[in-house]
This record gives C-alpha cells, structure tokens and sequence, in this order.
C-alpha cells in the first residue's frame, strides 16, 4: 500500500517525464489544469518566455461549488473566449501526472 507521499512522488516523477515532451512555445502554448477539492484552475503558458498567457479559476469566477463538471465546463469556456480574444487557436494539454 502506498502513502499519500508516495503517491505525490510518483506523480511528480510522471510529471517530469510528460514537461520533458510536452513544452509550449509562442505558436502553440502548453494548457496546465489544476484541480484541488474545492476549485479548478487553468492556464496557458508560453514556456520560451516563462510567461503566463491567459488564465481563469472557479475562484475568479465566484461559482458556489468550484470543484464540479459544471464549473469545470464554465472555467474552460470563459478561458476559450479569453485565448481566443489574444489570437491563441492551439494549445498542447499538460495533465501534469494525473490520470
């Protein structure tokens, strides 16, 4: 049985294996998603710049239960519009070791 340690070790070593592939550049920035037990955060990155792009969270967005599809549909379609509106029209998926 693994611990909670463990686990978050493990994730971080698939992680690092996934930031060696997945890098986002100025045509096609990288999309990191984090979801805690309460929100959901996400944003797209230029990593050649080490810059954050655009950005948007279930907090930013003041949804009642920021942890659910639902707000996880919200956050990801006011993020589109906010891409959109600077130009971007592709980005890569980082899952940062997660499923």
């Amino acid at each position: 049985m693994y611990s909670k340690n463990d686990k978050n070790k493990e994730r971080q070593r698939r992680h690092e294996r996934i930031r060696n592939k997945v890098v986002g550049t100025e045509s096609c920035p990288r999309l990191s998603v984090f979801r805690s037990n309460a929100h959901i955060h996400a944003q797209i990155i230029d990593d050649t710049k080490g810059a954050t792009l655009v950005s948007c969270s279930s907090v930013e967005l003041k949804l009642e239960i920021g942890s659910n599809v639902e707000a996880a549909k919200q956050v990801g379609t006011e993020l589109a519009k906010r891409a959109q509106a600077k130009g971007i029209e592709n980005v890569v998926f980082d899952r940062g070791g997660y499923i």
